[in-house]
């Protein structure tokens, strides 16, 4: 299958040029201030992309989806999309899991404290697992901000290496956009906008 990957459209999927392929991921931050007119807008533009199957997850940025109800959620979801939350799904003989968590960033969406608090959603994570999505990044890997401070997660890092996924995917660090090979797996940093949220970075395209 060739696979798709984007993340951080922050309500710009409109402008996106995608190119031909068999499956899609969105690995959060859909919107730019998570209200339900921003998600319905994003999910309409979803549905109707060409895929034989697409996936998302939410990021920091969509609040609905952390503080709506899960049943509420799964009513404007439509039939040909897959929503991922700390849950997963087999496609292909390829075993896809999605968690939107990321460590303590100021007062955004889907927060944990590093340590024990969100190791409890990373612990979640089958070891079958061949594509993981993540909204953010493992530490030391595509996280690098403008600054040159690495943002990532700690006890996401340790839970990759141990599983060993194939490819992982995310995105929200904007400026670490980019694909690295380590330790048999594809590491993808999706965000097609820049620190200043221009559209300026291409959908990455991979071979599953």
């Amino acid at each position: 299958m060739k696979a798709i990957f984007i993340s951080d459209t922050h309500g710009k999927h409109s402008d996106l040029i995608l190119p031909e392929g068999d499956i899609v991921f969105h690995t959060g931050d859909v919107s730019s201030t998570g209200t339900i007119s921003e998600i319905e807008g994003f999910l309409e533009w979803f549905e109707k992309l060409d895929y034989r199957y697409k996936i998302f997850i939410a990021g920091n940025h969509d609040f609905y989806f952390e503080k709506e109800e899960e049943h509420k959620i799964k009513k404007i979801i439509p039939d040909n999309i897959i929503y991922l939350n700390d849950s997963g799904i087999e496609i292909e003989g390829k075993f896809i899991w999605g968690s939107p968590i990321q460590p303590w960033f100021f007062d955004w969406a889907f927060n944990r404290k590093r340590g024990e608090e969100i190791l409890i959603h990373w612990n979640l994570i089958p070891e079958n697992t061949d594509i993981l999505l993540t909204h953010g990044p493992p530490f030391g890997i595509l996280d690098k901000t403008v600054r040159g401070v690495h943002v990532g997660c700690e006890e996401l890092q340790n839970i990759v290496k141990k599983i060993k996924p194939k490819i992982h995917a995310f995105g929200h660090i904007h400026e670490d956009y980019g694909v690295i090979e380590k330790e048999n797996c594809t590491f993808v940093n999706a965000s097609v906008l820049n620190f200043n949220y221009k559209l300026v970075n291409e959908p990455i395209i991979l071979d599953i």
